[in-house]
């Protein structure tokens, strides 16, 4: 079971969510949050897999409760559900930490799907999300970038496509804790919080095609 903590300040959005996730076999609910300070509360209480995140909350707001979360209990896994699509939004969320950037409107087997991901340690974001990042990074000079090896411009262009870590090491042969340093080193080297945020550099810095 996944084990999932509900952070928002409208209770009825929280009872909604709660409904919603009861629905799924592998989800379980296991905590509600009113604010900030309160899911980072419960995040050491309830000891969550994952923390489905509001951004505009009173007091302690959704990225400030992220970045809490992330300093105290790095192996909880957060994603943002909000109604906010503003590229800014989108940016700071993730580096703030959070696996996944998913709108209140988000069809039941994506939220289901981009919880899953996230607690496998994993990020599946919208193509609209991955839009937005691209155009909030896009500049008239591209980024100063160290140089990748070959092997991180492999394990890039297969993060562009979406694969998960188990399926890039399988393309290339080699474990899921080698490609795990391989996606820590891109990380370090684009200057990225996120492997969305990753390619977007890349497809900035040219890295990358662009279609």
């Amino acid at each position: 079971m996944i084990r999932v903590l509900i952070a928002d300040d409208h209770m009825v959005v929280r009872a909604g969510l709660r409904a919603i996730l009861d629905a799924a076999p592998d989800l379980l609910p296991v905590g509600e949050a009113g604010d900030g300070a309160e899911a980072v509360r419960l995040a050491g209480e309830t000891a969550p897999d994952v923390v489905l995140m509001d951004l505009r909350m009173p007091g302690v707001d959704g990225i400030q409760a992220i970045q809490q979360i992330k300093a105290r209990y790095p192996q909880v896994q957060i994603v943002i559900l909000t109604t906010y699509d503003d590229d800014q939004y989108i940016v700071r969320g993730l580096r703030a930490g959070a696996r996944g950037y998913l709108l209140k409107d988000t069809a039941r087997n994506v939220l289901f799907d981009t919880i899953r991901a996230a607690a496998r340690g994993e990020s599946l974001l919208p193509a609209e999300v991955v839009d937005k990042m691209v155009a909030h990074l896009q500049g008239p000079q591209p980024a100063q970038t160290e140089e990748l090896s070959p092997r991180e411009a492999q394990v890039l262009a297969l993060l562009a496509e979406g694969s998960a870590n188990k399926e890039i090491a399988r393309e290339l042969g080699i474990t899921e804790r080698t490609v795990k340093a391989h996606v820590t080193g891109i990380f370090n080297k684009l200057g990225a919080g996120s492997r969305a945020e990753a390619v977007a550099i890349a497809m900035r810095s040219g890295l990358l095609g662009s279609e």
